[in-house]
């Protein structure tokens, strides 16, 4: 398999445990010809806690489920009306370490905003890209045998109010702002259309294949 040609999958609306558990499979289960791939998705509403979480930023969830999973990072909401994208790329292969992936992701999301005039930048000491100070896209990742899962989360056009249950990331008081009222891309699908290609581009692979749903198991 040719590391420069990156799979595309596009899996709609899907229940997060079902995609986590996904990602954790094809990671275990790749060797050195399996493709990269990059899963554009929107969960149901759902609160994440990284391993370094604290229960304490998790204010007041209500009805809306909290799993403990096994990314770095603290506390996030994923929901509908937000893009997730889950990078499972053979950094080894790529000769890139975690640092540069993550820059990689953060110039990503930066670069794809800039098109839509709207001025994004990273933090080096809050993973993340955001604007005017407040938060636009949270990041997370995990890496095993070399290679990475989970991702990021951009809020696209989403009911905002859950962040308000939690300190986002971890950080009391943080604001957490979306793309649509910015002037940028005004819906999931455009922002993963456009993300697809400065992420791409970033990573240096030259073939796009595009899916549809989850890789066979």
């Amino acid at each position: 398999m040719s590391q420069s040609t990156l799979h595309v999958r596009y899996l709609g609306q899907q229940d997060y445990e079902s995609v986590w558990h996904a990602m954790q499979d094809y990671t275990d289960n790749r060797d050195e010809s399996s493709p990269d791939q990059l899963w554009i998705v929107e969960h149901p509403p759902v609160f994440t806690q990284g391993q370094a979480g604290k229960s304490e930023h998790i204010i007041n969830p209500g009805d809306i489920p909290v799993i403990l999973v096994d990314r770095g990072g603290q506390v996030t909401y994923h929901g509908p009306g937000q893009l997730v994208a889950y990078p499972l790329i053979n950094i080894k292969r790529l000769k890139i370490g975690v640092r540069q992936l993550v820059t990689d992701i953060e110039n990503s999301i930066v670069q794809m905003l800039e098109k839509y005039q709207v001025k994004a930048y990273p933090k080096a000491d809050a993973p993340g890209v955001y604007v005017d100070e407040r938060k636009i896209a949270s990041l997370g990742l995990r890496i095993r045998k070399g290679c990475s899962f989970h991702g990021l989360a951009l809020n696209v056009d989403m009911d905002m109010s859950p962040f308000q249950r939690i300190n986002p990331c971890g950080y009391v008081g943080l604001e957490m702002v979306q793309c649509k009222p910015l002037g940028g891309p005004q819906t999931v699908e455009e922002a993963g259309e456009q993300l697809v290609k400065t992420f791409s581009q970033n990573l240096g692979y030259q073939n796009l294949v595009h899916h549809q749903g989850l890789p066979e198991s």
